[in-house]
């Protein structure tokens, strides 16, 4: 992937720190930095949701550092923002059933965590903090596409704590002029995302069970809907975004604005398989939106972001790289 740059500066002299680099998202932005000879990369991770084997192909890179930290506690934010350029905060608790079942820690992980990062980098003169908004946020809004001023109310503890990471970022910018951009991922997937575990999310559990010859389980009908984004398209969205001329506390949809229902999802994974199995249909899962499609044109317009990577080609790259890294899938850690 990457094979060609989304910036046009010289970042060779550049300190980056992407916290939460181990998991999946933030192992595919580190890939992107190093590949484009970044000066220094700095991954900030506790391992709670992130893999080390996300980490080794970086191993040995000498613009690569490693820092097991956690976000929770206010003095290693601090001490590992110091003469960073850019924050990628890509780390969080994520998934809406895990909130539900634990919300004190999704809320100890994705607010504190969030609040200490941003605080830290307002007190060391960080130049850009990214961070990963959600789509989450448009909570039990009914309109479609989903447009950026235009939310709903949360319907979900995970939700409630991507929206207080919006409001934090405004009230900082207010009160200590602090710019920082928030991306609102609309279902990330892609090449390093995991399968295992109680939430997992539904490209990778659909695609590792086909490999396995296991019926996949659909929740609900099936005809609910979303706007699967290919992780490339979120790498860029995050390049582009550091290097924006936008001030203040924005936040932009990130997605292909597009939306394919879970039974076509299925449907078109099952014929890359070439494998005759059936899902098996389970009940609806607490605090899910229905239906989910981006408008990105403020994204487009600011940061010129372009997505590039469709929902069907990328289902062919992730199927690809799953069939061909069981392996590396089957290591826990």
């Amino acid at each position: 992937m990457y094979e060609r740059p989304f910036h046009k500066n010289d970042i060779s002299k550049n300190s980056f720190l992407v916290t939460g680099g181990a998991g999946f998202i933030g192992s595919n932005i580190i890939e992107y930095l190093l590949k484009y000879n970044a000066g220094k990369v700095y991954c900030l991770d506790n391992f709670s949701n992130g893999f080390r084997k996300n980490l080794r192909e970086f191993e040995g890179h000498a613009n690569f550092h490693l820092i097991e930290a956690d976000i929770c506690n206010y003095e290693d934010c601090r001490e590992y923002t110091v003469g960073i350029d850019f924050v990628l905060h890509q780390a969080a608790l994520g998934s809406v059933p895990r909130s539900i079942n634990d919300p004190i820690n999704t809320n100890h992980s994705n607010v504190t965590g969030f609040l200490n990062m941003l605080y830290a980098s307002k007190e060391n003169a960080v130049k850009k903090f990214v961070y990963a908004a959600s789509s989450s946020t448009y909570g039990d809004s009914k309109e479609l596409p989903k447009v950026e001023n235009k939310i709903g109310r949360p319907l979900s503890p995970y939700a409630v704590t991507k929206l207080v990471n919006e409001l934090y970022a405004d009230v900082f910018y207010k009160t200590y002029n602090f710019s920082s951009i928030g991306l609102r991922y609309f279902n990330v997937f892609g090449p390093k995302q995991d399968p295992n575990g109680a939430y997992a999310a539904v490209i990778p559990l659909f695609m590792n069970a086909m490999i396995n010859g296991n019926a996949p389980r659909i929740n609900g009908d099936g005809e609910q809907t979303r706007d699967f984004t290919f992780v490339e398209n979120a790498v860029q969205a995050n390049i582009k975004a550091l290097f924006s001329e936008v001030n203040g506390s924005e936040v932009y949809n990130v997605a292909f604005s597009e939306r394919i229902s879970v039974n076509k999802l299925f449907n078109s994974i099952k014929e890359l398989s070439g494998k005759e199995l059936d899902p098996i249909y389970g009940s609806e899962r607490k605090g899910d939106v229905r239906d989910s499609l981006a408008d990105i044109t403020k994204a487009q317009k600011y940061l010129d972001y372009n997505p590039e990577v469709d929902i069907l080609e990328g289902l062919k790259i992730t199927w690809n790289w799953f069939k061909e890294n069981q392996s590396f899938i089957s290591i826990k850690e």
